[in-house]
């Protein structure tokens, strides 16, 4: 790992594999800091439920990503939507959580799909490669889907790092940090 200063002065952490680097960056992933393009990657639900988590901050800055979450019929665990919001950012609506958390459903198994989340990003790598675009994210999983880091860092290496993209993981400074799992 290299401690490695941003060119705006923010620090960030790097893994470097090969050519390609996941980078933990001390910020907000709506914001992305990279030239180019670039896609944004979130966690939904296959219920058709939105307004929680990120998902929350991400409809204040677009109207876009909620409105085809909202209108698409098929929310298939592992299917995933991209969403053009500016020239050069698409949001990728990613499917890898079945149901949500309530007062009622068992916090025991976690809403989180493993194996949706890996198929998901199988299809933000091809479309990464076809935009040449860098990949953006928060701890994808570990809000309100209640999923685990561990589990999820090695499906993004697998999937994303190792077919030659970098991606950017942000994680909110503590003046920016709103209501948080354990594990983000």
């Amino acid at each position: 790992m290299v401690l490695s200063a941003r060119p705006n002065g923010s620090k960030c952490i790097v893994q470097v594999l090969g050519k390609m680097a996941l980078h933990f960056i001390k910020g907000n992933a709506l914001y992305p800091n990279a030239p180019g393009n670039k896609i944004i990657v979130h966690i939904c639900n296959d219920i058709g439920v939105w307004g929680g988590g990120f998902t929350k901050s991400l409809s204040r800055r677009w109207k876009e990503p909620e409105a085809a979450y909202r209108r698409s019929k098929s929310r298939k665990l592992g299917s995933v939507e991209f969403v053009q919001t500016e020239s050069d950012i698409w949001v990728a609506n990613v499917i890898g959580q079945h149901s949500i958390i309530t007062r009622t459903r068992s916090k025991d198994t976690p809403p989180i799909r493993y194996e949706a989340v890996r198929n998901a990003l199988k299809v933000v790598a091809e479309k990464s490669l076809e935009f040449q675009a860098t990949v953006h994210m928060p701890r994808i999983g570990c809000g309100l889907a209640g999923g685990k880091w561990e589990e999820i860092e090695p499906i993004i290496r697998d999937e994303l790092i190792f077919a030659g993209i970098n991606v950017s993981v942000y994680d909110l400074e503590s003046n920016q940090a709103v209501k948080r799992s354990k594990c983000c």
